[in-house]
């Protein structure tokens, strides 16, 4: 008795049929959130929650003011890491693409978003304004941070 089977077995086919690829995500969730107060959003006492679109904008929002790995409660990946450039002294340029990237870094690790575009850095001093618009499975959605 052969080994191998008597029968011609087309590899490519024996993968797919033994590799399953799932790249549908369940619909985002998040406790609604109050951006003008700075806190949840309630109804009767209770928290909100939202999905979708604006599920993916309160998460970016949260990720931007989260100082990466300083709270327990977050995974290392999270939040990130702009507070690290305050009283650096680099060039108007450099920290423009610092901020870029420290953005990109923190919001592509959700799976929900496919991109960052239209970035906008605007320094005034000690102060920096960022706007851009995140490319999300939802769609787009604009951001000033």
């Amino acid at each position: 008795m052969s080994i191998f089977p008597s029968e011609v077995i087309n590899i490519s086919d024996l993968i797919q049929s033994t590799v399953t690829t799932t790249t549908e995500l369940p619909l985002a969730k998040e406790y609604a959130w109050d951006f003008n107060n700075n806190d949840f959003l309630l109804y009767s006492g209770k928290n909100v929650i939202v999905t979708g679109k604006e599920a993916v904008k309160i998460w970016v929002w949260k990720a931007l003011y989260t100082a990466k790995n300083r709270y327990k409660a977050y995974t290392g990946k999270y939040g990130n890491e702009s507070e690290s450039l305050i009283n650096q002294t680099l060039s108007r340029g450099a920290l423009q693409s610092e901020i870029e990237r420290y953005l990109i870094e923190a919001l592509l690790i959700n799976p929900y978003i496919r991109g960052v575009k239209n970035i906008k850095v605007e320094i005034d001093g000690s102060r920096t304004d960022v706007s851009f618009t995140t490319i999300t499975i939802y769609g787009e959605v604009s951001t000033h941070v």
